[in-house]
C-alpha cells in the first residue's frame, strides 16, 4: 500500500500552504494528486492511472421475450452461478503481480485452496511492493488479470468459491 504516512505529511504541508493542490507522478503513470476542497476546511486525495485501453464494447442484452411466449416481460434475469462466488477487489491502482518474483510459482492458481490472511498476488504502486491478502476463505475459481498487467481501484482480481 502507499506509506500513509507520508501521505498525511503531504496533506499537512498543503493545509499550511497557500498552495491550492500538488500532483506527483511516477515514470509508471501512477498519479497521487491531493488538493484543497472548497467544501471543508483539509485536504483531500485523489489516486489515478495513466488512461488505460479502451474497454471493449460488448453486445447489447438480449430483448426479453413477449409475454404470449410464456414469460413475464418483468421476470427477472436466471441469476448467474458466478453470484454466489465472492471477489478480491484491487484496493488500489498499480501493477499486478501473481509471483514475489519472476519466475517464482505464482502465490495462488485456479482451483486452489485459500485461507483468510494469505497471500494472493502483490501490487506495486509508487515503487512499493503491496502484498494482498486474502479477507475470505474459498477456492480459487478465477483469476481475472495478468501478471504485470496494470491495474484499477476496485477492479476484480479473483473470483472465490466460499463453499468450495
Amino acid at each position: 500500500m502507499i506509506d500513509l504516512r507520508y501521505v498525511k505529511k503531504v496533506i499537512e504541508m498543503l493545509d499550511q500552504s497557500s498552495v491550492d493542490s500538488i500532483e506527483i507522478s511516477s515514470d509508471k503513470g501512477m498519479k497521487l494528486r491531493i488538493s484543497k476542497t472548497p467544501q471543508h476546511r483539509g485536504a483531500t486525495v485523489q489516486m489515478a492511472a495513466a488512461p488505460a485501453a479502451a474497454a471493449p464494447v460488448l453486445p447489447p442484452a438480449p430483448a426479453a421475450r413477449p409475454a404470449e411466449e410464456g414469460v413475464r416481460a418483468d421476470a427477472p434475469a436466471a441469476e448467474a452461478p458466478k453470484a454466489s462466488l465472492l471477489e478480491i477487489k484491487s484496493p488500489m491502482v498499480g501493477t499486478y503481480y501473481q509471483s514475489p518474483e519472476p519466475n517464482a510459482k505464482a502465490y495462488v492458481a485456479v482451483g486452489d485452496r485459500i485461507a483468510k490472511g494469505q497471500i494472493v498476488c502483490i501490487i506495486e504502486a509508487m515503487k512499493i511492493m503491496n502484498e494482498l491478502e486474502s479477507e475470505v476463505d474459498g477456492v480459487v475459481r478465477e483469476i481475472n488479470v495478468k501478471d504485470a498487467q496494470p491495474i484499477e481501484y476496485g477492479q476484480v482480481l479473483f473470483r472465490i468459491d466460499p463453499n468450495g
